[in-house]
């Protein structure tokens, strides 16, 4: 089986922040792994109790600090607007609250609660979020005291460690609130500290354990047996053992910084397509250590008005040398290429033909990863904008616009035969480029709904036009 269909399969069964139920017990799971490790530490030393020792003090650095996250969230996904309640998992990190969870954990939340380790509850708001490496800082509102300060007095905080110590069996412990459960601690070692997961995140690799990681577990810390917090619980498999992946501390610390300062991390776009020299996967194998391969650029990309092609071999940006010999080494390149200054002109060294030349690639801001959403009553579907990152085989038909993001079942969109993924273009005529004209035209059908109960939907749908009449006069939402 192929890399990227085994990681396909890892996806397909990812963890997302899961809905469940709130208890109030606390579980402690250790990987089988783990069990015989210990065991076998135990017969050759007799320092299994010592271990026992380590592994609680380190708990008792971290565990105070874990917090369980009830979010409630808009959702869009089924055709209509509707309010979703999850739960997750964050970790305080600093004495004022702030909190460091799962960028999927608080998507869309409209309100945030954090249940504490001594029982205590917060509401809290999202300072800052990044779906490129699935991180979120949210804030605890914390009441004020007499003093005027904030009653944060003995709020337990954890400390980030440094997860370029780590080595594969070291041991690890996931904290979290799996299935709703209020809280929990499983054992397990470092099964990969560098596992690349291809679609996931460009600019970070894993941390990959045998410690148990559950829908709920999302945005826990994982920690050391310092009690350090050396990753954030992101995903596990649900099936077929305990295989869980937790982002870095490496990745961690620079984007809570961005993210606590500007709401966001505002990356740079080349459109540079990379591929690693010993590319596996691909069966191509380029000769030399040093350097990155180009697969391809982006369409209108940079990297294209640049000049840069296929085969090109870059060997250094603004001078510092860059190589990517294996997958695992293309996140460190594109989060440095991630980090380049907008519109400011980077020398890039290439190879190509066996010649070397520097060319002048100028990024620019990234910006929106995803599309905005919107909901269109009586009509009975969502529509969401265009976004290159988000929805490529739509972008590459239409580089602005709005498209179909879900169908209501039964409604009057679905009764018109439309269908998700399609590209609005017109309604009665009118032209759609933005969502701002979308929703004014959607307003203007309900105003005039008992004289014009049919209107004319021009789509484009897998690159054919075809038009298609919805009749809005059946209120679907009344029955």
């Amino acid at each position: 089986m192929r890399c990227a269909r085994l990681m396909a399969g890892i996806l397909a069964a990812g963890l997302v922040a899961g809905c469940a139920q709130e208890g109030k017990t606390s579980e402690t799971h250790v990987s089988a792994g783990a069990k015989a490790i210990v065991a076998e530490m135990g017969k050759d030393t007799g320092s299994e109790q010592d271990f026992r020792q380590i592994i609680n003090g380190a708990k008792a650095k971290v565990f105070p600090a874990v917090v369980f996250i009830r979010v409630v969230r808009q959702d869009y996904t089924g055709g209509q607007k509707v309010s979703q309640e999850i739960s997750g998992s964050g970790v305080i990190i600093t004495a004022t609250g702030e909190v460091l969870t799962n960028w999927h954990v608080v998507d869309k939340a409209v309100e945030v609660r954090c249940l504490m380790y001594d029982g205590r509850f917060f509401d809290a708001s999202v300072v800052g979020s990044d779906k490129d490496t699935d991180l979120a800082v949210i804030q605890l509102k914390l009441p004020v005291e007499a003093d005027g300060g904030r009653g944060g007095k003995g709020l337990p905080f954890a400390k980030i460690g440094d997860s370029r110590k780590l080595q594969e069996g070291d041991f690890v412990m996931a904290m979290g609130a799996p299935w709703g459960l209020s809280r929990s601690v499983s054992l397990g070692i470092i099964s990969c500290t560098k596992r690349y997961l291809p679609g996931t995140s460009e600019y970070s690799v894993w941390l990959q354990t045998d410690a148990s990681i559950s829908p709920g577990n999302s945005g826990g810390p994982l920690v050391n047996t310092n009690g350090e917090v050396i990753g954030i619980n992101t995903r596990g498999i649900m099936a077929g053992g305990d295989v869980g992946f937790a982002v870095p501390s490496e990745t961690l610390v620079p984007v809570i910084e961005q993210l606590r300062h500007g709401g966001k991390v505002n990356w740079s776009w080349t459109g540079l397509q990379l591929q690693p020299l010993k590319d596996f996967n691909r069966n191509m194998y380029f000769d030399g250590t040093d350097g990155v391969m180009v697969a391809d650029t982006d369409p209108d990309s940079p990297a294209r008005r640049a000049g840069i092609q296929p085969r090109d071999r870059i060997l250094s940006v603004n001078g510092s040398a860059v190589a990517a010999l294996t997958d695992e080494d293309l996140p460190a390149v594109q989060r440095m290429l991630g980090e380049l200054p907008k519109s400011k002109p980077a020398t890039v060294e290439i190879l190509r033909s066996g010649q070397k030349t520097a060319v002048q690639l100028t990024p620019r801001e990234k910006g929106k990863v995803e599309g905005e959403e919107f909901a269109c009553k009586r009509w009975d579907c969502t529509v969401k904008t265009i976004n290159q990152f988000d929805n490529p085989d739509l972008y590459f038909q239409r580089k602005t616009g709005v498209f179909v993001f879900g169908v209501k079942y039964p409604g009057n969109a679905a009764m018109a035969g439309l269908a998700a993924q399609d590209i609005l273009l017109k309604v009665d005529g009118k032209d759609i480029s933005s969502l701002e004209e979308l929703s004014a035209i959607h307003q203007a059908t309900l105003k005039t709904l008992n004289d014009k109960p049919r209107i004319v939907v021009t789509v484009l749908r897998n690159g054919s036009m075809r038009q298609v009449v919805m009749d809005i006069s059946r209120d679907y939402s009344k029955e």
